[in-house]
């Protein structure tokens, strides 16, 4: 990680925003922990979501010939589901990364995640790995290759890097020398060139030895676990890896005891399991994450538009909510990168500062799901055959390889009188990555005066209003003629009102103001002397710096319309 998202995460650590899982027996890598004020931040960030998909769900124009409004409902379901569920579904056989193992250090690595150089010195060559990001990337190789050709800094340029000629490691060993150039260069992917029975060449990240590290294989990322007392594969279960099951199973239910008509939606937040083979960038890949899932049900023939709506709308709601335009894109998948039952996808992506310049990770996708899920879960697991047609996969025998529930999952329009199974759309977010995107986005440093006159550094947390925190703090300007009390009392009305605020009397104001723009409160409210005179207070704005006096009636008043802003 940079400089940047170093100060974000000492951030996190210092002010009580996130914390590593069970830190004191020296953390548990992929899971965190939500401080005080980390968890009213991602409660902020799914309120704000549900509100916009539930709540405020049909202010928004909708795609032409569509009705012009619709029915948006909420779940929440079981973390374990019947094993069935993810057969169905795909996961439970196309739910894996490759992994391979070093046997000198006994790292496991996530073999799309290696990447390196070829270097050579005096006719030995050897691909030189790394499981770090690009930038820290060059460093480690160049670092690496001195170390294992015994060289010191001042000799560095009798090292040769170069990527060779393509064919892959085979070719790139047995036909000519690496060209030429600088390890500053982009790193080629390990996956991208390696060939069976090559690795004897391959330097593991860690290793000092060649020829440690393992052939790739499958892993599964979902999480077992044993149901009751039951053993063997009758008691196996499966912590969910996604929410968006349980909304699908659960369509017909909706239907039958809910006033809704296609169009509709059902949304979910909600706790979700990956066993990630290596958990990386502080939240942004993580075992255990929350997810902010919902399926739209609609009619096929307007499918795709609801999906241009939807997808269109989900990028507004991040920018609406503070992520800036430049460092936010909707990518469009291109057709080798779409799931095998996706008619388009497209992903609200952000310039995380642990990315190289002009890289984006994923917030959100977007998918068109077709009828994939609802014929899945009727007639069994759903493949692709040879003219593109989604048809029931079959076992050697001719069966279908994992029975379907064979429930009736279709929709009956009885004003058109119409049968079909729903085209479904899928915004799918995760709260933690948008979170951590909000967190990114807010960080900030400028310069601004002291009590003294001074220039001081100050870090403040640019958050939206809607997503702090705390929205409001009260200073008493100095403990005595009566302003504790005042300020205790206009606390206490904020706090009644139902908006987080805080109150604090220590130090010197300046300071109070810095501690509380640190954490990203946006107004705070000073009682001086004046203020037992007339009533009123000082409203100081957090991004702006404006302090006016308002009276003290018309804080509440004050704040709530801000927050509607």
């Amino acid at each position: 990680m940079n400089d940047r998202m170093d100060k974000i995460v000492a951030l996190c650590k210092r002010r009580g925003f996130i914390f590593q899982s069970s830190e004191i027996y020296g953390g548990l890598n992929g899971f965190w922990d939500y401080g005080p004020l980390g968890v009213e931040l991602k409660r902020n960030v799914k309120d704000a979501w549900w509100k916009d998909m539930i709540t405020n769900h049909d202010e928004y124009l909708v795609p032409p010939g569509a009705p012009q409004t619709f029915s948006m409902v909420g779940l929440d379901c079981s973390l374990i589901m019947h094993p069935q569920v993810w057969k169905c579904s795909g996961h439970y056989d196309l739910f894996h990364d490759q992994m391979a193992d070093c046997r000198e250090t006994k790292k496991r690595y996530r073999f799309d995640h290696l990447s390196g150089r070829w270097a050579e010195h005096k006719g030995k060559r050897v691909f030189i790995t790394t499981d770090k990001d690009a930038d820290e990337g060059y460093a480690h190789v160049r670092k690496r290759a001195l170390q294992f050709f015994g060289l010191r800094e001042k000799e560095a340029d009798q090292v040769v890097f170069g990527t060779g000629p393509h064919g892959g490691l085979a070719a790139q060993l047995g036909k000519a020398s690496p060209v030429a150039h600088t390890p500053t260069e982009p790193v080629e992917k390990l996956l991208d060139i390696w060939e069976a029975d090559c690795l004897a060449n391959v330097l593991a990240p860690d290793a000092e030895a060649v020829g440690t590290l393992t052939e790739p294989r499958e892993f599964n990322l979902m999480f077992k676990t044993t149901i009751g007392a039951l053993a063997g594969d009758e008691g196996t279960a499966f912590l969910r890896p996604e929410t968006a099951q349980g909304m699908f199973v659960n369509f017909k239910n909706v239907l039958d005891t809910q006033r809704v008509r296609v169009p509709f939606g059902i949304a979910q937040a909600g706790k979700s399991f990956r066993n990630e083979i290596t958990p990386r960038n502080f939240t942004f890949r993580s075992r255990e994450f929350e997810q902010m899932e919902m399926e739209f049900f609609c009619h096929p023939d307007q499918s795709y538009e609801w999906y241009k709506y939807w997808r269109d709308r989900r990028y507004a709601w991040y920018t609406n909510l503070g992520l800036s335009k430049e460092k936010l894109i909707l990518r469009d998948h291109a057709k080798d990168e779409l799931s095998h039952y996706s008619v388009g996808t497209a992903d609200v992506e952000y310039a995380f500062p642990f990315l190289e310049d002009g890289k984006y990770g994923e917030l959100e996708g977007i998918a068109h799901r077709g009828d994939f899920d609802l014929r899945s879960h009727m007639e069994g697991k759903l493949v692709k055959n040879e003219k593109g047609h989604l048809v029931v996969e079959l076992d050697a025998n001719g069966k279908p390889k994992y029975q379907g529930s064979g429930r009736d999952l279709t929709y009956f329009d009885d004003q058109t009188r119409e049968r079909y199974t729903p085209h479904v759309i899928e915004p799918a977010a995760g709260a933690d990555r948008a979170t951590l995107a909000f967190l990114c986005e807010a960080y900030h440093e400028d310069s601004q005066p002291d009590d003294t006159g001074a220039l001081q550094e100050r870090v403040v947390m640019k958050l939206h209003p809607k997503l702090a925190p705390v929205k409001a703090a009260v200073f008493p300007l100095v403990k005595k003629i009566g302003m504790p009390e005042f300020a205790l009392e206009l606390y206490r009305e904020i706090k009644a009102a139902g908006i987080p605020c805080v109150y604090d009397q220590q130090a010197a104001i300046g300071k109070r103001y810095r501690r509380q723009d640190e954490i990203g409160t946006p107004f705070c409210f000073t009682v001086d002397g004046q203020s037992i005179d007339d009533k009123t207070v000082t409203l100081r704005d957090r991004d702006t710096l404006e302090q006016r006096r308002i009276p003290a009636s018309n804080v509440v008043e004050e704040i709530a319309a801000r927050l509607k802003g």
